[in-house]
């Protein structure tokens, strides 16, 4: 049924707009108390499977990546469909539009997503009261329905690279005390020169003076690690050199774990006429064509760090088999995000229980 509706209904529509209205439907379906419960009983069936990462405790290990609840409108809505925690963002400290329309385009024969989006958000402050109205949401379900809510910091585009420090250090003082965690972004290819960031004499002030900002704000931290866990998302285009060196300065600097990876900016992953467009396009590719590399780096970060570092990996998640092959690497949770484009709301509980059913979850 999904498959007929994403054909006939968003297919014709621009790629963002549709995004928006079935975003847009979900809350509004959220709002109906009636309409609430049914959606949790129908869409969230069989997703329970308790973990602790993080100091945190996870309804299950499948999330929702950062990306599609930008400003954190809508946690409580999407956690009706299964998901263990709900990463918002990217959030920075400013507000800004974001680029220039069309930036969101779907690879339907790749089964992928191209986007340029440019971390395009309400800023820190309006991020902070919309979370905090959610958190209030969350208190009317059920203590095990949940979901950690974990906020995902980035550069604003104006911000010169000498003031990223400070820029991020601000979108932190506004919102660690509502995160369950935090992510530092610096691998987005589509805010000019964040991914240079990721050099470790760029990244070891950022990560420093994040950690330390949300130690002065929250005084009563979520996680039972005594402190606001704090993660870096990291681009899949690194080479293995350069990931190895942003594990170890993690490592050294107590950053408690590494998101692998973010969208790439290889078009070689592509096949087909898909390929010639995107490389006559802007931004970053997700879905299945990132699988092979971000099962690389996940590896590689695993081998190099050891147990030193939490690990979430997303990229090209397509089913249970790839959850298995993904906590079989050494992930302690996965996200998700383009294929829930393709294969609909059901989608998310489908592979928590298929995975479950497989004892792939209780493994890891």
């Amino acid at each position: 049924m999904y498959s007929l509706i994403f054909r006939l209904l968003f297919v014709p529509m621009d790629a963002e707009r549709a995004h928006h209205v079935s975003f847009a439907a979900l809350r509004f379906l959220d709002a109906l108390p009636v309409v609430n419960r049914l959606m949790r009983l129908i869409l969230g069936r069989g997703t329970r499977d308790e973990t602790h990462v993080l100091g945190l405790r996870f309804p299950n290990r499948v999330g929702l990546a950062a990306g599609f609840d930008k400003n954190g409108e809508g946690v409580r809505a999407l956690s009706a469909l299964g998901f263990g925690h709900i990463e918002v963002g990217t959030i920075t400290a400013h507000a800004q539009p974001g680029n220039d329309r069309p930036r969101l385009f779907r690879l339907r024969e790749n089964l992928a997503l191209l986007n340029r989006m440019g971390f395009n958000n309400q800023g820190a402050r309006q991020a902070s009261f919309n979370i905090e109205e959610q958190r209030r949401a969350l208190t009317a379900l059920p203590a095990h329905a949940r979901p950690v809510i974990g906020i995902n910091l980035g550069k604003t585009k104006v911000v010169p690279a000498e003031d990223a420090v400070e820029d991020y250090a601000a979108s932190a003082r506004a919102l660690a005390p509502l995160a369950d965690y935090l992510v530092i972004n610096v691998s987005s290819p589509n805010t000019p020169g964040l991914r240079d960031l990721q050099s470790v004499s760029s990244l070891e002030p950022i990560i420093t003076a994040v950690k330390s900002t949300a130690a002065e704000v929250v005084e009563s931290p979520r996680s039972t690690l005594g402190h606001v866990p704090l993660l870096v998302k990291i681009a899949p285009d690194l080479n293995d050199d350069d990931v190895v060196e942003i594990c170890r300065l993690a490592v050294r600097l107590g950053v408690d774990g590494l998101i692998t990876t973010n969208t790439t900016i290889d078009r070689d992953v592509l096949e087909g006429e898909e390929a010639d467009f995107a490389r006559s396009q802007a931004g970053g590719i997700s879905g299945r064509p990132l699988a092979h590399r971000s099962l690389e780096v996940l590896r590689l970060v695993r081998q190099t760090a050891g147990d030193a570092l939490t690990v979430i990996s997303v990229g090209g998640i397509a089913d249970a088999k790839d959850v298995r092959a993904r906590l079989a690497a050494g992930a302690d949770l996965v996200q998700v995000y383009s294929e829930m484009i393709y294969s609909g709301p059901f989608w998310p509980s489908r592979i928590i229980r298929g995975a479950r059913s497989r004892g792939l979850l209780a493994a890891k």
